[in-house]
């Protein structure tokens, strides 16, 4: 069934739902290595992995950041 998605679909498939659960499987590996090990480098290793992806994934799976508590900052905007 793969063969008939055309290569674009296939790349954005890859990169929609692999990438996040490649983000995910990392993290939680290097977590049970840490819990066994301690940190060493290959849990290191994986952690930084794990943040590399993250910040190139978006959707429910994405680190979340906080908002900008100062609001909006555009010139143009009346002030109250």
């Amino acid at each position: 069934m793969w063969a008939f998605f055309s290569r674009r679909l296939r790349m954005w498939l890859i990169l929609a739902v692999g990438a996040p659960v490649a983000g995910f499987l990392l993290g939680k590996v290097g977590d049970l290595i840490e819990a066994r090990r301690g940190p060493n480098t290959v849990s290191k290793a994986l952690h930084t992995g794990r943040r590399w992806l993250q910040r190139r994934t978006k959707g429910p799976l994405a680190a979340r950041t906080a908002a900008d508590p100062a609001g909006v900052r555009d010139a143009g905007a009346p002030a109250r």
